[in-house]
Parts: C-alpha cells; sequence; structure tokens
C-alpha cells in the first residue's frame, strides 16, 4: 500500500543518507543503515552477501566508476508497516559527459523503528 506522510520521510531519507554514504566513503554510516544481512546484485552480475562484502564492494566500485550519482525515489510500496519496496531512478554522471541511466531497487525494514536497506537490486536497461 501506500506510505503515510511520515513513512515516506523517513525512508527517503533513508536513500539519501544512502547516497551521502556512498559520496563520502564513509563506512561508518554505511554501517548503521544497512541490515547485517544485506545483499546486493549490482548492475555487472555480481552478488554482495553480508554487510561486510556489501561495504567493501561499494567502496571499490564508487572508487573504479567515480562520478556524480544521483538516486531519486520513484515510488515507495508497504508491504506492511515495518517492510517496503523503494523504486529509484540511479544516474551516474561520468567523467566523458555522459550518464548511465539505471533503476534501483530497495528492500527496507523498520529494525525497533529505525528503518534500514535489507536488499539492492540495480538494473541496467538492456538498450544501454
Amino acid at each position: 500500500g501506500q506510505p503515510t506522510s511520515q513513512e515516506q520521510k523517513a525512508i527517503t531519507a533513508l536513500i539519501d543518507k544512502y547516497s551521502e554514504a556512498r559520496d563520502k566513503s564513509d563506512t561508518t554510516l554505511l554501517k548503521t543503515i544497512l541490515t547485517t544481512d544485506i545483499d546486493q546484485l549490482v548492475s555487472n552480475g555480481e552478488w554482495r552477501k553480508g554487510i561486510s562484502a556489501a561495504v567493501q564492494g561499494m567502496l571499490k566500485s564508487s572508487g573504479s566508476n567515480p562520478g556524480d550519482r544521483t538516486l531519486l525515489v520513484e515510488t515507495i510500496r508497504m508491504l506492511d508497516p515495518t517492510t517496503a519496496i523503494v523504486d529509484c531512478r540511479y544516474e551516474i554522471k561520468n567523467a566523458d559527459g555522459t550518464t548511465r541511466k539505471m533503476w534501483s531497487t530497495f528492500i527496507v525494514v523498520a529494525e525497533k523503528k529505525v528503518w534500514k536497506i535489507s536488499a539492492i537490486r540495480n538494473m541496467l536497461p538492456a538498450s544501454q
């Protein structure tokens, strides 16, 4: 269903914190917003399972794929009061001026009323 305005604000803030942590390579912030059992599928097909693999992979990919990253929340669908699917437009502006336009889906959960990211799926449309 639809999120309440409070849920929408909290979940959007979580995605913004994720973007900020990636931009600043802030492992401390990442570890506070990811669940310990997070899993991530990135656009090259690599799976990252568990918080340490996810954090290491995020830092590595931010370093090897420099550029401005933008995550814009498109939709939030509540599965129940503590679980939601968040679909975002994910764009990376490359150094050569081109932009990689992808989708990123987050599964977020409220742990003791604090929203955290439990899973991430990045998709690169086939036409690119």
